[in-house]
């Protein structure tokens, strides 16, 4: 070989190295995930889970970096973060998406479901992911769900009727229906980011809150409000949101990677969410703290006007009705 065609053999593989190099470069992303729950919560240790087999499945082409503990700001701050194209992907209960969309209002609707099965069968069923993919035009979108249990209401003495409700300020998550909800059941709903109830209640500023049981203990709120009145008014999804922008960038590849991770992690968080509630029900009896039996009819009938306000939107009532469909299925 001459030594002009060893040098242009040489130049050319050269530059077919570089091609490849920023070609690899190119195919891998970091995703950033930020949101409000400490580490300890399920749906943490589920992203998690979600995050290390992307790194796998893509072989170290595709990782998450997970920000939490409202590292970002609020749960709000980081949707408005991820529809600006600042964050790729947060977690958004249903209460916080229905701000952004109304399409999600439908979750924060009390007694919506007759049990856990109901429940599964609509989150994860066809309605379900309908509604999930329903707000791309939004700037976001959701691609995997997760149980949060049962909210009810806790405070330093037993909530056992509507009228129990009367003069106490009630923190809430900043969700029309859920405002609404609680006003119609007599108590005053105030707004407050999650990060902040502990030193609200402690100081005053509200009298009680409403979550599920795992969330009374893991975040302390119990060594103020110690009775939980398990009046079950909601059973509200937890979602994995996805900026559109950050959606649009991935390859085909890298997509299928992704969803494919997230609804491993939704069967990872079921699991995981049924081993703490039961372990921390017991934690809670054991703190000296009382869960109490509510009659869920008079707050049912208190909450009534939410229904008959809903109907009245054709749209609404429509996907009400598969709700309900999917129950009797």
């Amino acid at each position: 070989m001459s030594i002009r065609k060893l040098y242009l053999v040489t130049a050319c593989t050269a530059v077919l190295s570089l091609y490849s190099i920023a070609a690899t470069a190119e195919e891998k992303v970091t995703l950033k995930l930020a949101h409000n729950l400490e580490r300890t919560h399920v749906v943490h240790q589920a992203f998690e889970q979600m995050a290390k087999e992307v790194q796998q499945l893509s072989n170290n082409k595709m990782r998450i970096r997970i920000y939490p503990s409202s590292q970002m700001g609020s749960a709000r701050e980081s949707l408005e973060l991820l529809q600006n194209g600042a964050l790729d992907l947060t977690k958004g209960s249903a209460s916080d998406l229905e701000s952004f969309d109304n399409v999600y209002a439908i979750y924060n609707l009390p007694y919506l479901f007759n049990d856990q099965n109901h429940f599964n069968k609509v989150v994860f069923g066809n309605v379900g992911k309908e509604i999930m993919s329903s707000t791309k035009d939004k700037g976001f979108f959701a691609i995997s769900a997760y149980v949060a249990g049962t909210r009810s209401f806790y405070a330093k003495k037993p909530i056992l009727k509507p009228e129990d409700l009367k003069g106490l300020k009630i923190r809430v998550q900043a969700s029309p229906t859920t405002l609404k909800m609680v006003e119609l059941m007599g108590g005053a709903p105030t707004p407050i980011s999650f990060g902040e109830v502990y030193t609200a209640m402690q100081q005053g500023v509200v009298d009680g809150a409403e979550n599920n049981v795992p969330s009374w203990v893991q975040t302390r709120h119990i060594e103020i409000a110690n009775v939980l009145s398990e009046d079950e008014h909601t059973a509200i999804p937890d979602f994995l949101v996805i900026s559109t922008k950050s959606w649009d960038k991935l390859t085909p590849q890298q997509k299928d990677i992704l969803v494919q991770a997230a609804r491993n992690s939704e069967i990872h968080q079921q699991k995981l969410w049924q081993k703490v509630d039961s372990d921390l029900r017991a934690q809670a009896k054991a703190m000296g703290a009382t869960i109490v039996s509510v009659d869920k009819a008079p707050f049912r009938a208190a909450v009534k006007p939410l229904y008959d306000e809903f109907t009245k939107n054709d749209k609404q009532a429509e996907l009400l009705t598969k709700f309900e469909m999917a129950g009797s299925q």
